[in-house]
């Protein structure tokens, strides 16, 4: 296409060109309403294969669609002259002159305010608002040209935390909570409004914490001020004692989830969940099926989760071993040696119907008195990140001690099989042995482990923490060294982070 634009869209644009296009955009592009929606799903198919799929689009001249994939829509136009298509997906349209999607103003604008006109009807509100810099930015900008390149070896965001005594435990948490592309991508942005007079905002430091990993400086932080922060909202961990890494990240999420639920200034449509950025990438939802053994009714709950605790073997809780032909490890690429426990194996355990017994009954609102019952916990909804706490720690009456059993995790997690959706399946004692590889709702790339070393009474925490794929880093306080994939995956592992491969912008 020449510099100057497409010399081929001018024969589209006579008579009502305009209102024709924006039919097309409501009725097969954006389709905002229901009824338009069915509509797009009856009538949007090829109309040479009768296939739905394959980057359907529609002829600008006449109501014709075909498949972009496998070229049908060249076809059509070959043999009808008719040179401009619309992607049904994304709207884009396609000269077969120019053999390349082009821009058009006049049309681009009709494209944008039918877009926007459909979010407003499924009352999503923009999608996307592009940044204008301020007068005073635009000033730093001029005056400041110096770029930093990101390359695959860049070691910007890597940076050590210096131990002020017996704080591993936080610089762990801090290394995961850093390397966290949402997260990140949040405090670097500036969006948190501060309302709190005083200067106890941890929120407020963690966003200058963000902008000192982020700074390129490489010499180790020390985080002084956000240690006192800690101490000073959640008191249980004052102190120079020992304290432990999974504990401390709930409360700080707890101490952040309430000094910025108010930053984006949209109330949340469920009054137990907010729509504060902890919640958008940590919250999940789960659920729980307590089903009554007389009349089988079905009583059920969703509550929030920030983490999923997991049993170990080797611990006072029963850990029940695989069923026969059911090892659900193949299905996330986890080595599962004989005698070997994979996360995968820990899930299903957490994800299995569990019978209450006579000394736990439950009033049946079906029975109308007390029965013995069955309760099932699955994933009702996934947090964008997934932070899986293996219980390694064992506190008892009679009994305090670590688990040192080595569980297999992987890479990339799919969590389909543990869904509320699966549940049937799962009562069944089947798990999926195949996967829909087009179906990357539910699965997970790891890229953060905390391992901790020592025994209960004498330990310390480190983190392995992906800095690009396939490229980890050892974080151990103000040490910061290359590890090898086989280091992580050899590792004990205590606290397990996944982030969501593919995400859904709302």
């Amino acid at each position: 296409m020449s510099p100057a634009g497409c010399p081929h869209v001018n024969s589209f644009k006579v008579d009502n060109w305009k209102q024709n296009l924006r039919v097309i955009y409501q009725c097969f592009v954006w389709s905002g309403s229901a009824e338009t929606r069915k509509r797009k799903a009856k009538s949007c198919i090829c109309h040479m294969c009768g296939a739905h799929l394959n980057r359907l689009h529609s002829c600008l001249y006449c109501v014709f669609f075909a498949c972009f994939a496998k070229k049908h829509i060249h076809e059509h136009a070959k043999s009808k002259r008719h040179n401009l298509a619309i992607d049904l997906l994304y709207g884009g349209i396609y000269c077969f002159m120019c053999q390349d999607y082009i821009y058009d103003k006049d049309m681009e604008q009709i494209a944008k305010e039918e877009q926007r006109k459909a979010w407003k009807m499924q009352g999503i509100g923009e999608k996307y608002s592009t940044w204008e810099p301020t007068k005073r930015e635009l000033e730093l900008l001029r005056h400041n040209p110096k770029r930093r390149r990101i390359t695959s070896n860049c070691t910007i965001g890597l940076r050590g935390l210096i131990n002020l005594g017996n704080t591993c435990f936080m610089n762990c948490i801090v290394q995961a909570l850093t390397h966290t592309p949402l997260l990140r991508d949040f405090f670097l942005s500036d969006r948190h409004k501060c309302e709190m007079q005083s200067n106890s905002c941890l929120v407020c430091e963690m966003s200058q914490l963000f902008q000192e990993f982020y700074s390129g400086h490489r010499s180790p932080h020390i985080p002084f001020r956000l240690l006192h922060l800690v101490w000073t909202h959640a008191r249980h961990l004052a102190g120079y004692e020992q304290q432990d890494a999974h504990e401390f990240l709930i409360a700080a999420l707890d101490v952040l989830h309430r000094h910025c639920k108010d930053d984006n200034g949209k109330k949340a449509n469920n009054p137990n969940h907010c729509n504060c950025i902890i919640d958008q990438i940590f919250t999940g939802g789960l659920q729980s099926d307590v089903t009554c053994q007389v009349c089988h009714g079905v009583s059920t709950t969703i509550d929030p989760f920030w983490d999923i605790s997991l049993d170990l073997p080797g611990s006072s809780t029963p850990f029940w071993p695989l069923s026969p032909g059911g090892d659900g490890s193949a299905l996330n690429g986890e080595s599962h040696t004989t005698g070997a426990t994979t996360l995968t194996d820990c899930l299903r355990r957490f994800t299995r119907p569990e019978h209450l017994g006579s000394s736990a009954k439950i009033k049946c609102s079906g029975c109308h008195s007390y029965q013995e019952s069955t309760k099932q916990l699955t994933m009702k909804k996934l947090p964008i990140v997934a932070c899986f706490h293996l219980k390694r720690f064992e506190h008892s009456a009679k009994l305090r001690r670590k688990i040192t059993t080595y569980v297999s995790f992987p890479l990339e997690l799919d969590m389909t099989p543990f869904m509320a959706s699966s549940k049937e399946s799962r009562m069944n004692g089947q798990y999926q042995q195949t996967v829909d590889p087009f179906n990357n709702d539910n699965k997970y790339s790891l890229f953060a482990v905390v391992n901790h070393q020592g025994t209960l009474e004498s330990g310390h925490y480190t983190t392995f923490i992906r800095q690009h794929k396939d490229q980890w880093f050892k974080c151990d306080d103000a040490i910061i060294t290359k590890a090898s994939i086989k280091d992580v995956l050899d590792s004990e592992g205590y606290l397990l982070f996944y982030h969501k491969q593919f995400l859904e912008y709302e």
